[in-house]
């Protein structure tokens, strides 16, 4: 083997390479947010009985599985704009697509998640005179997250190795900017050892974070 490692040039672009994952974890979080949000809703709209809400439910959350995240990508960056949708840049694009990405998935998480509530405990709220709306924030939502979090946190992990995928529409995250300092260096082995290890460390610490954060919550009576 003939290579010889140049360590140097990673030295010398560090700051860039952590500039680059700090803006892939934003982009997973700020995602994962949205998502958790947009997943909630289409969660009630699949377990309601009016099919006008559960059935274009059930069409978004199967065809957003079924379809690769880079192909969904590549439709929303530059196939949008030809119908006279338009983005203010990739990055808000990338969010947008992540998100809608996210909510797929994490819908069929709360769906679960609602399923396995206790009845006797909704039944205990209707007992102390509870409306609809405080049964659902006092009781259903806590018991739900508390069931759903180690998902989540599953979720979170996943899409920041997703953002990768940003680097198909020029995103500056930790991949793109890898595949630009090989191209201007040649460095391959140094940049994507580098990248490889980035990813790995943070997601092990998203993910020990994370357990604490269940331990923490699964402690709460």
């Amino acid at each position: 083997m003939n290579y010889h490692f140049d360590w140097s040039v990673i030295a010398r672009n560090m700051d860039r390479f952590l500039a680059a994952l700090g803006l892939g974890l934003g982009l997973a979080v700020i995602s994962l947010a949205i998502g958790c949000v947009l997943g909630l809703a289409v969660a009630y709209a699949r377990v309601s009985p009016r099919r006008w809400l559960s059935g274009p439910a059930w069409f978004y959350v199967e065809l957003i599985r079924c379809m690769p995240l880079l192909l969904l990508i590549f439709f929303i960056y530059f196939g949008l704009p030809e119908f006279g949708i338009y983005f203010m840049d990739k990055t808000q694009s990338f969010v947008l697509t992540l998100s809608l990405y996210a909510a797929a998935y994490m819908s069929e998480v709360f769906r679960a998640g609602l399923a396995s509530i206790p009845k006797q405990y909704v039944e205990a709220a209707k007992a102390i005179g509870m409306r609809p709306w405080q049964r659902q924030r006092y009781v259903v939502l806590p018991v739900m997250f508390r069931i759903t979090l180690p998902a989540i946190s599953n979720n979170l992990i996943s899409l920041f190795k997703d953002t990768s995928l940003a680097a198909a529409i020029a995103v500056p995250e930790l991949t793109f900017l890898a595949r630009q300092v090989n191209a201007n260096t040649f460095r391959v082995m140094e940049v994507w050892l580098t990248a490889s290890a980035m990813y790995l460390a943070t997601a092990y610490l998203l993910a020990t974070l994370l357990r604490l954060v269940e331990r923490r919550y699964a402690s709460i009576r």
